[in-house]
């Protein structure tokens, strides 16, 4: 690690600006807002519908409203965000704006990288392998009737990934973009052997270009083979919450058994409980922690949600705080925070209506 200093990656989504594709697939104008004011409570206490602090419902669009992200971003203490990219094929590569807002203007001083989610964009009702986007949107909208893969995920061959990497150059060449040992950072969600070539490619074309290389990071899953010489990190709370194979047999089962009612409610203090225990086994150098401030993707997924329970500003200060230092003992650089703003799923670090500025104070304070 470069210093002692651990590094907070809030995870960030690009979703809240307008887009043709999302004004084709769910309506005029559609962003993860729609979603997020439409949330229902499903039962008593159920903390539905969130809205940010003052109902400022930004627009990504907006170098103004980046802008006041980033300040609040320094307030927290968090290092960089770690910026979704949706690069499904040559043809379509979507959500670009805000990062690119952040490249052409220097003035807006956060760090960042991107994280690939190299996955096909699938209707939720689909038996595609894919990324289902706006499930409760879906269900109201098309009833079964369009195509089952929105947009098709294309690797392609040599060409294609030259492609890829010529327009992920600029963001690279950028002093704020997060290099390790002089090779800028790129995570990759889907791991696979086409991957594998792909990156080796890549790694050559980042030589040719200056750079010492590139340095992958890859989402760890228990279920899929990773090679163990790969840097992964864990996506929390999945990973230490409802990622066990046990967890996924008796979700697996309801589905089977048509129950009604789909809704997983977890309790917020056994998850981080299992996530810091995760973290001091595993020791070895590339593998990353993750954490997450809450979760609750109702508003994207209705009764079908995940739902994390007993939250508290608090109880996130005392479990970021011992994360942080688990991480420095292994000397550990990054910790992947889920997240920024997921309002869809009730990740978000950005203030609210109902604890206003407590999740930013309470990483401030976790940190120092």
């Amino acid at each position: 690690m470069e210093n002692s200093k651990v590094k907070i990656i809030a995870m960030y989504l690009p979703q809240y600006h307008s887009i043709p594709e999302n004004d084709e697939f769910w309506g005029q104008g559609f962003t993860d807002w729609v979603s997020v004011k439409s949330s229902q409570p499903l039962f008593e206490g159920h903390k539905q519908p969130r809205a940010p602090m003052s109902g400022y419902y930004y627009d990504l669009s907006s170098k103004k409203d980046i802008a006041g992200q980033i300040s609040l971003a320094h307030k927290s203490g968090v290092y960089g965000f770690g910026i979704y990219h949706y690069w499904f094929n040559n043809e379509k590569n979507l959500l670009t704006r805000p990062a690119e807002i952040i490249r052409d203007s220097k003035e807006l001083d956060i760090n960042y990288f991107f994280a690939w989610d190299n996955i096909s964009w699938k209707r939720s009702w689909s038996n595609v392998k894919g990324n289902d986007w706006a499930p409760i949107n879906d269900l109201k909208t098309d009833k079964k009737d369009g195509p089952a893969v929105l947009i098709p995920y294309i690797l392609g061959t040599e060409a294609d990934w030259l492609n890829h990497f010529n327009y992920l150059l600029s963001h690279f060449k950028e002093e704020r973009y997060i290099k390790v040992e002089g090779k800028p950072v790129f995570v990759i969600y889907h791991y696979s052997d086409q991957i594998k070539e792909m990156a080796m490619y890549w790694d050559l074309q980042a030589q040719k270009n200056g750079f010492a290389g590139m340095y992958f990071i890859y989402r760890y899953d228990p279920l899929l083979y990773i090679p163990s010489d790969l840097t992964t990190f864990t996506y929390e709370p999945i990973y230490s919450g409802w990622g066990s194979l046990k967890e996924r047999f008796f979700a697996r089962m309801k589905k089977k058994m048509h129950v009604a009612d789909k809704r997983k409610i977890y309790d917020y203090d056994t998850i981080w409980d299992n996530l810091l225990r995760n973290a001091l086994k595993h020791t070895e150098h590339n593998r990353l922690h993750g954490a997450f401030v809450s979760y609750d993707d109702t508003p994207r997924r209705g009764s079908k949600g995940i739902i994390v329970l007993n939250d508290s500003p608090y109880k996130f200060t005392n479990y970021m705080r011992r994360l942080i230092e688990i991480c420095k003992f292994q000397q550990k650089e990054f910790i992947f925070l889920t997240a920024w703003n997921e309002w869809g799923e009730g990740a978000y670090l950005e203030p609210d209506e109902m604890n206003g500025l407590a999740y930013i104070n309470a990483l401030k304070d976790a940190i120092s």
